[in-house]
C-alpha cells in the first residue's frame, strides 16, 4: 500500500521532531496510531463484505451446477411415477407369557 522505507520514516520522525517539539509528539503519534487503527477496522469490515459476497456466489453458482446435473440424471434416468399398493406394514409378535413366580412357602 504505502511503501515507506527506514530512512524516509527516520526523516519524518525527525521533521516531525523538530517542527512539533518533544511535547506533542507523544500526542500526536497517539492520535495516528488512533486513526490508523480506526482505518485498519474499516478496512477489514470492508474485505469480509466482499468475502462474504464472494461466498455467496460462489454457493449459488455450485447450487446451480448441481441443479443442472440433478435435472441431466432425472432426464437420463426416469422413474415410474404410478405408485404401486404399499406393502402392509408387519404385525407386531404378540406378548410372550411371563413364567409364574413361585410363592415362598412359609409360616
Amino acid at each position: 500500500m504505502f511503501d515507506v522505507a527506514p530512512t524516509e520514516f527516520m526523516l519524518l520522525a525527525f521533521v516531525a521532531l523538530l517542527v512539533l517539539g518533544p511535547k506533542e509528539l507523544p500526542r500526536l503519534m497517539r492520535m495516528v496510531g488512533h486513526w490508523l487503527g480506526k482505518a485498519r477496522a474499516v478496512a477489514r469490515q470492508f474485505r469480509s463484505g466482499f468475502d462474504e459476497m464472494v461466498r455467496e456466489s460462489e454457493l449459488a453458482e455450485m447450487e446451480k451446477k448441481w441443479r443442472e446435473e440433478n435435472d441431466r440424471i432425472m432426464r437420463e434416468n426416469p422413474i415410474e411415477t404410478a405408485m404401486t399398493e404399499p406393502a402392509p406394514l408387519p404385525t407386531p409378535d404378540p406378548p410372550a407369557a411371563e413364567p409364574p413366580v413361585a410363592k415362598p412357602s412359609g409360616a
